[in-house]
C-alpha cells in the first residue's frame, strides 16, 4: 500500500472504531482514535504476519500495551481477516469473542492486556525468546503516555537496554491526555525523549498522523542496531472527529447514536 492508500484504510479503521463503540455503548474512543495511523501501518504495511495462520512462529509479535484501546486493533484484526467483520458488532457483548480488553482467545493476539504498565516487559520477553530460539522476529509494543507513568515500565525500558534487544520497537501514543486529564497535570513526563535516551533507547520523535514519517520511522528503527527503539509519536486524542479531538470525555465514553452519525460523515468527508 502507499500513503494514500494507507490514509484511507486508517480512516476505514476509524469508522469501525465509532461503529463498534456506539453499539456497545462503551468503550474507548479517544485512543483508538489518536493510534489508528499508527497501528494501520504496522498491520498493513509494517509487520510480517499472516492472518491465516495466526500462530506462525516466524510472525512478528505485536502488543498492545494499552489494552483498554483495542477496538482499533479489533478493526484491523478483522479488516486482515483474522475473523469476521461481523464480530466487531458484538464488542463487549457477553460471550462474544471481543471483549473490553484482549485476550488470547482472539485470533491476532499472543498476550492478554489492560493492566497498565506491564506491555513492555512483555515485549522484552518476546524479543528475548527470539534471541534464545535464534529466530528473526521483531516485537512492536504500543504504550500510552499516561501509562508510563507506570515504574515498571522503566524497569522493563533497563531490561530491553541492557539486553541490547533492537528487535524491540516500542511506540508511544503521546496524545497528552490520560482518564483524570491533562497527562501534564496528573503526572508530567516531559523530557521524554531525554528520559528515553538516557536509558539508553535509540529514539525517534514523529508526528504520529503523518504516514510516511511512520514508515520512515519503523524502517529506521528496524535498520538500526545494539540498541532498541522508541518512536515517540505526536499524536491528538480523538482524531478526525472535531468534538472528539483533545476532549478528555472521550478518553472512555462510547459515543451516543447521533454522535456517531456525526462522526462518521466526518470520517467519509475526511477520506
Amino acid at each position: 500500500m502507499d500513503v494514500k492508500q494507507l490514509q484511507d484504510k486508517a480512516n476505514l479503521m476509524r469508522r469501525y472504531v465509532i461503529q463498534m463503540l456506539e453499539k456497545a455503548g462503551s468503550g474507548h474512543p479517544g485512543g483508538s482514535l489518536s493510534s489508528a495511523d499508527i497501528v494501520t501501518c504496522l498491520f498493513f504495511k509494517v509487520m510480517r504476519h499472516r492472518p491465516d495462520e495466526p500462530e506462525w512462529p516466524d510472525r512478528d509479535r505485536f502488543h498492545l500495551s494499552k489494552g483498554h484501546c483495542c477496538p482499533i486493533v479489533y478493526a484491523a484484526l478483522a479488516e486482515c481477516g483474522y475473523f469476521p467483520k461481523d464480530e466487531l458488532n458484538h464488542l463487549r457483548k457477553l460471550g462474544a469473542l471481543l471483549q473490553g480488553h484482549p485476550d488470547v482467545h482472539i485470533p491476532g493476539i499472543s498476550v492478554a492486556s489492560g493492566s497498565l504498565g506491564q506491555g513492555l516487559s512483555v515485549a522484552l520477553g518476546m524479543a528475548l525468546a527470539a534471541r534464545l530460539d535464534k529466530r528473526d522476529y521483531r516485537v512492536y509494543c504500543v504504550m500510552g503516555d499516561g501509562e508510563i507513568q507506570e515504574g515498571n515500565i522503566w524497569e522493563a525500558a533497563m531490561g530491553c537496554a541492557h539486553y541490547k534487544l533492537d528487535n524491540v520497537c516500542a511506540v508511544l501514543d503521546y496524545n497528552g491526555f490520560q482518564i483524570d486529564g491533562r497527562v501534564e497535570e496528573v503526572m508530567g513526563i516531559e523530557p521524554i525523549v531525554d528520559k528515553w535516551k538516557a536509558f539508553g533507547w535509540n529514539v525517534i520523535f514523529i508526528d504520529g498522523h503523518d504516514i510516511a514519517q511512520i514508515l520512515k520511522a519503523f524502517k529506521d528503527a528496524a535498520g538500526f542496531k545494539g540498541k532498541p527503539t522508541i518512536i515517540i509519536a505526536k499524536t491528538i486524542k480523538g482524531k478526525n472527529v472535531s468534538f472528539m479531538e483533545n476532549v478528555v470525555d472521550f478518553h472512555g465514553r462510547a459515543p451516543t447514536k447521533e454522535e456517531a452519525e456525526i462522526a462518521l460523515k466526518e470520517l467519509a468527508d475526511g477520506k
